[in-house]
């Protein structure tokens, strides 16, 4: 699937998608279920950033397979905020039309010494709000600036109203985990099935 496919309405029943997004910088391949059991299998070459899309998948309960082919050889940026721009989209495609999802959702997380707070919209419409000073560049060999170069992306591919805030913490690993885990958790919460509302959309405008 290319990533200039339409996105469609699509039953509680089948909201899965597949994303395609090939640049002269990355070759990105991704996959998600709404529906799966946080399955993850992520292959971006970039171990610490595999290890949160791990996260992300299990404390969401969406399955993602990444598989991502980057200009490593230069830095890490192009392949971390790429995937972020193609899972975007492929969460955008299984959303479909939005119909009968909570569409809100937050949740404070607590790692040791870290604590996060995300809150976010499936609104179509993408902002990201981002308070999360790192105490320090690196986490190993990873740019802890890229976490929010994901977030970034992820917020505007995905049509995602996203506020993500440190409450408090002195560890950056511990910092970059609760933040992928309390995103996970909030965006669980968003795209669950409502069964107070049916098939009705969460909008008093007629349209997300």
């Amino acid at each position: 699937m290319s990533d200039t496919a339409p996105v469609s309405a699509r039953p509680v029943s089948a909201r899965h998608a597949a994303v395609a997004r090939k640049t002269a910088e990355t070759d990105i391949h991704v996959k998600v279920d709404l529906d799966g059991s946080g399955r993850s299998d992520s292959r971006s070459g970039v171990g610490f950033f595999d290890h949160m899309i791990d996260q992300l998948a299990r404390h969401s309960l969406i399955d993602i397979e990444l598989k991502a082919d980057g200009d490593l050889h230069i830095d890490d940026h192009h392949t971390v905020e790429d995937c972020g721009i193609a899972l975007g989209q492929a969460l955008a495609r299984a959303l479909g039309d939005k119909r009968g999802i909570r569409r809100y959702g937050s949740f404070h997380l607590a790692m040791d010494d870290a604590q996060v707070r995300a809150v976010l919209d499936l609104s179509g419409r993408p902002f990201l709000v981002w308070n999360l000073p790192f105490p320090a560049q690196k986490i190993g060999s990873f740019d802890t600036e890229l976490v929010r170069e994901f977030f970034q992306a992820l917020s505007t591919h995905g049509g995602i109203t996203l506020h993500v805030d440190l409450i408090h913490g002195f560890n950056a690993h511990h910092i970059a985990e609760a933040t992928f885990k309390a995103v996970a958790r909030a965006l669980r919460e968003a795209v669950e099935p409502d069964p107070r509302i049916g098939d009705a959309l969460p909008s008093t405008k007629g349209a997300l």
